[in-house]
């Protein structure tokens, strides 16, 4: 299969072009710079330049392929309004993929996070969040999914809170980064709220998996540690930092605070047994055991 896909630079996107060239695919990625493509081009793949916000880039694209995976996002995390902006690029990249391959049955994967459900793990069956800060994203993936009525087999991969790799990565390699710039381990909320987690290769296999057959319409949990609590993962960041481990107010966290505090595990045993996925990298305990200090 002849794969687009976007954000293939990424943590998880440099897997993924990975996993789909050492199965028989070949891949054209969206390259946002001259050392994008070069980093695409030496993995194997063929480049394209442009960004996602490049629309008619996407839609000259996705008419010279087989399937699109859609990984990219923007970077910028800092405020309620850029992640905003950032959803609304998203959105405006995914309905032209979608609308590029209407009536083709060809195959569109797209991304979301994990939702949450009270007290219990969530699963593929819970539906997406459409309100609080990134409801937007749950609002434009349920309108991929419906592509499906349109002949475009869409899916979703339900990401969670922490895609890891090398001991970054996620709201845990987030954790890292705040605990280098304020000098103490720091979690929100008591502690004991639970997130999950997949290493990044493992992620890529379920997204190679999705693009080859999943069902249109169909939504796909990417979760290998159902939930560790928070505190759990800051120790390990405390001790290899050698930093203290404190209680931080959920403000620390900027826009995400209120997400880091919440208790979401998530499962992924209806993802297992129907597509056969199996995750086999380290958790993310033990990745963040390669924290440098």
């Amino acid at each position: 299969m002849h794969v687009f896909v976007t954000g293939g630079t990424g943590t998880i996107g440099t897997p993924v072009v990975a996993e789909l060239l050492a199965n028989g695919h070949t891949v054209l990625a969206l390259a946002r710079s001259e050392a994008s493509a070069a980093t695409l081009e030496q993995a194997g793949a063929t480049a394209i330049q442009g960004s996602i916000a490049d629309l008619d880039v996407l839609r000259t694209a996705a008419g010279q392929v087989d399937g699109v995976i859609s990984l990219a996002f923007s970077r910028d995390y800092g405020s309620t309004e850029s992640i905003q902006q950032g959803m609304a690029e998203e959105t405006a990249a995914m309905t032209t993929l979608a609308d590029a391959l209407l009536g083709s049955d060809r195959p569109l994967v797209v991304v979301s996070g994990t939702p949450w459900a009270e007290g219990r793990p969530s699963t593929e069956e819970d539906p997406l969040p459409t309100d609080g800060p990134v409801g937007g994203r749950g609002i434009t993936v349920n309108a991929i999914l419906g592509y499906a009525d349109r002949g475009v087999r869409s899916s979703a991969i339900r990401l969670p809170r922490t895609v890891h790799a090398n001991g970054t990565g996620g709201f845990a390699g987030l954790l890292t980064e705040n605990a280098r710039r304020t000098g103490v381990a720091g979690y929100p909320g008591d502690g004991s709220q639970r997130w999950p987690a997949v290493h990044a290769a493992d992620a890529a296999v379920l997204f190679r998996l999705a693009l080859e057959s999943a069902p249109a319409g169909s939504a796909w949990h990417a979760v290998a540690d159902e939930g560790d609590a928070v505190i759990d993962l800051v120790r390990v960041i405390g001790r290899r930092l050698g930093l203290p481990v404190e209680q931080v107010p959920d403000e620390t966290f900027g826009p995400f605070g209120p997400i880091f505090a919440t208790d979401q595990p998530a499962s992924s045993a209806i993802t297992r047994r129907a597509l056969g996925w199996t995750p086999t990298h380290p958790s993310v305990l033990e990745d963040l055991e390669l924290v440098q200090p």
